[in-house]
């Protein structure tokens, strides 16, 4: 360490690799002192304006804010709020083109001044060293600074290391050309910077510090050495000049020899570095509680007529600052916000004042021209030489272009701190500091699309742990509870009896669902051209039992012949579709049966009524009677064949479903046939016998005939509808039959009747 000092004292410094020596162009600004502008019509503000996150918006438009007064508030450690930098009305809320090499746009504030730069109540610290460390952190963070070196790191963060720390330096070398921001700062302002180094020091602890200094500011040094004589800590150091020494990693390097690894934070090696600007912001914040709300802009270029430092309130358009300095808008000359080397090319002269803008350039065409070809690379070689980070910059523009990250990361890409050296020095005028601004976005965004895709998996993950470990909390619940059932159930107490059955008749419940569902399904399952089959079989059964027992009631068969045709119907009926044949010649067996059992009951009907005639005839009207009687007799049977013919004919031409009603039409004709003949054989009788009767017994005798012969022909007309509307019914009804029945034995009662009382 006494080596280090040493050196110091001696002016021996250490070399950082590369570096150049551009024009310095410090003449045209830092022979004047700092200006205050006039208020401008109107300030943008965004609200970001340094590294990390924007703050919370905390007002509304049409709101009225006091000089002071903060506009958001921090929310994230990385986080610090904006201030109304005058008193006013909150015009607009919306995006608006801030400073970024993009000219992209982000949300801003619009804040219209009233004039009367009205502040809002402020405490004054008279002794900041009766503070804790605590409250002058909460004092800078709330005051909303960060660094206004050129990166924007939140100042807060910083100076709460929890590293011990060894070297506290002071970057005041302002190394690049045309800036002298910090030199007419520290020549003005350099008790106010010492009051920030002394905060500064109280909460790092700090055991050396060294202020950085180009020697091409010899009134700066002279105010910085005047304001810390007194103080045996502090030790002014003033360097040669070289770009750029203002490097974070170049500025340790010459001070203390060290090199700051890759990716590793100066504060790990016990070093921690405040620019003057930012020293100064931090004394007005902590002993006059004044937050970030202007900062001194070196307005410069050749192009200007009165180039100049400025205080800047945040959120000036810049378009405020070059009238005030003389610009002449119809040149149409480059605006650049920074210097000529680490700036870039603003779109538009509505871009705001941020915390971290210390420099307008407005260059003559001379100076910088306005266009510059890109040629091919000539791998000269240069730029690997002058680059202060030791990088390659030749392959570095090579794997940009091809937008190779993997590469652009093994070449430490992140190390580069867009000094433009290299551009400066590339014969083919490349523009590689751009490549590597591009770079580092696609970068930083697919290391965000990356971040999040990997907390989403974490939440997935997360949530499928919690998932199981639920499921496995509801299966141990109910194992528990089903033991704690069964151990009840078990006890033999009437409770227990009790929730036994009904835990019996749940578990009935649902095995006979689940029973009826399984037949369902098997219902349905089964639908297929055999099942229609049994369906038919089972219908023709049917239907053949309920013709043989109307055929057993209307014709009174023998017993036998009923239990042929039951024993005939039965077998039908118990065939299946595989004996479909035989289910045939059993149908036209009984059909058979039928009509034969239908012409015995007709030739029945004639003989009981010939019989009870020859008993009251004498022996020739009986003679005549036995006559006609054969002769219906005969006229029966005839027409029983022709409608048995006609029967087979149909039989054979109807569908398997029909055979069953087809026997029932057949039986109904043959009995209406058997009845018409005898209603004929009576009438013919009835005829025979008038010839010998006397004349009024002939008339009584033709108007029973005709009045059995009406009722004949009507029963046969009943029949006909019946076997009309039964032609789409497939069984017959019973009650219909019944009737039938009736009706035929009362008309031949009556006919008998008559009969009798004509004779």
């Amino acid at each position: 360490m006494e080596q280090i000092i040493e050196r110091i004292k001696r002016g021996h410094f250490w070399k950082f690799h590369g570096g150049i020596h551009p024009p310095e162009q410090k003449f045209l600004t830092n022979a004047k002192p700092i200006r205050t502008l006039t208020m401008p019509k109107q300030l943008i503000l965004p609200l970001q304006q340094h590294i990390g996150h924007a703050g919370k918006l905390i007002v509304n438009e049409g709101d009225t804010v006091l000089k002071g007064q903060a506009l958001t508030c921090a929310k994230s450690p990385m986080s610090v709020p904006i201030h109304a930098p005058t008193s006013g009305v909150i015009s607009a809320i919306k995006p608006a083109i801030i400073a970024h090499p993009s000219g992209m746009q982000e949300p801003c504030i619009f804040l219209t001044p009233d004039g009367e730069d009205t502040w809002q109540p402020r405490t004054v610290c008279q002794d900041f060293h009766q503070l804790e460390n605590s409250q002058l952190i909460e004092k800078i963070a709330n005051a909303g600074i960060s660094g206004m070196g050129g990166a924007g790191f939140p100042t807060h963060i910083k100076v709460n290391s929890a590293h011990p720390i060894k070297y506290l330096i002071i970057n005041a070398a302002e190394c690049e050309p045309y800036i002298t921001a910090d030199d007419l700062l520290m020549r003005e302002h350099s008790p106010s910077i010492v009051d920030g180094i002394k905060i500064i020091d109280k909460l790092v602890q700090a055991e050396f510090i060294f202020i950085g200094i180009e020697d091409n500011k010899p009134e700066a040094i002279k105010a910085l050495q005047q304001a810390t004589q007194d103080i045996d800590k502090i030790t002014v150091c003033v360097l040669p000049t070289k770009y750029p020494t203002g490097g974070e990693k170049q500025l340790i390097k010459i001070l203390t020899g060290q090199e700051v690894p890759t990716g590793v934070l100066p504060s790990k090696l016990g070093i921690v570095m405040q620019n003057v600007a930012t020293c100064y912001a931090i004394a007005d914040a902590v002993i006059n509680d004044t937050p970030l709300l202007k900062r001194v802009v070196t307005v410069t270029g050749q192009a200007l007529a009165k180039p100049q430092n400025v205080w800047a309130l945040l959120g000036t358009p810049i378009e405020h600052l070059l009238t005030q300095c003389g610009y002449n808008s119809n040149n149409s000359q480059q605006l650049i916000m920074g210097g000529p080397m680490m700036g870039y090319t603003l779109p538009s002269t509505q871009v705001p004042v941020v915390k971290t803008t210390n420099c307008i350039l407005v260059p003559s065409k001379v100076e910088i021209p306005t266009t510059q070809h890109e040629v091919e690379c000539i791998r000269c070689g240069q730029c690997a030489e002058v680059c202060p980070s030791t990088l390659l910059p030749q392959e570095l523009q090579w794997s940009a272009k091809a937008k190779d990250q993997q590469q652009l990361n093994r070449l430490n890409l992140f190390d580069c701190i867009e000094c433009g050296a290299c551009a400066y020095v590339c014969p083919s005028q490349i523009p590689l500091v751009h490549y590597y601004r591009i770079a580092k976005a696609e970068i930083r965004e697919q290391q965000q699309a990356d971040i999040k895709a990997e907390q989403a998996k974490n939440r997935f993950e997360a949530r499928k742990l919690r998932l199981e470990k639920e499921k496995r909390a509801r299966e141990e619940k109910h194992r528990k509870a089903a033991e704690a059932r069964k151990a009840r159930m078990n006890s033999g107490t009437a409770e227990a009896n009790k929730e036994k059955s009904a835990v019996a008749a749940a578990l009935a419940r649902v095995k006979a669902k689940k029973q009826q569902t399984v037949g369902e399904d098997a219902v349905n399952n089964a639908a297929s051209p055999e099942k229609s089959q049994v369906s038919a079989a089972i219908a023709r059964a049917k239907a053949k039992k309920l013709a043989a027992q109307k055929l057993k009631d209307n014709a009174s068969p023998t017993s036998d012949e009923e239990t042929a045709i039951e024993s005939s119907a039965t077998s039908t009926a118990k065939t299946s579709a595989a004996d479909e044949k035989k289910a045939k010649v059993a149908a036209t067996i009984a059909k058979a049966k039928a009509k034969k059992l239908a012409e015995k009951a007709a030739a029945q009907s004639s003989e009981n009524t010939v019989s009870d005639k020859e008993a009251a005839l004498s022996p020739a009207d009986a003679k005549k009677a036995k006559i006609a009687a054969t002769i219906a007799k005969a006229k029966a049977k005839k027409l029983a064949a022709k409608t048995a013919a006609q029967s087979s004919e149909a039989q054979s031409s109807e569908t398997k479903s029909s055979e069953a009603q087809s026997s029932e039409v057949k039986s109904g004709e043959t009995q209406s046939h058997a009845k018409d003949t005898a209603a004929e054989s009576s009438g013919n009788t009835a005829s025979e016998k008038e010839t010998e009767l006397s004349p009024a017994d002939a008339k009584k005798a033709k108007i029973a005939a005709a009045i059995a012969k009406a009722k004949a022909k009507k029963l046969a007309a009943q029949n006909r509808v019946e076997e009309t509307s039964t032609e789409h019914v497939p069984q017959p009804s019973i009650d219909t039959d019944k009737k039938q029945r009736i009706a035929d034995a009362v008309a031949k009662a009556k006919a008998k009747k008559q009969q009798r009382e004509s004779i």
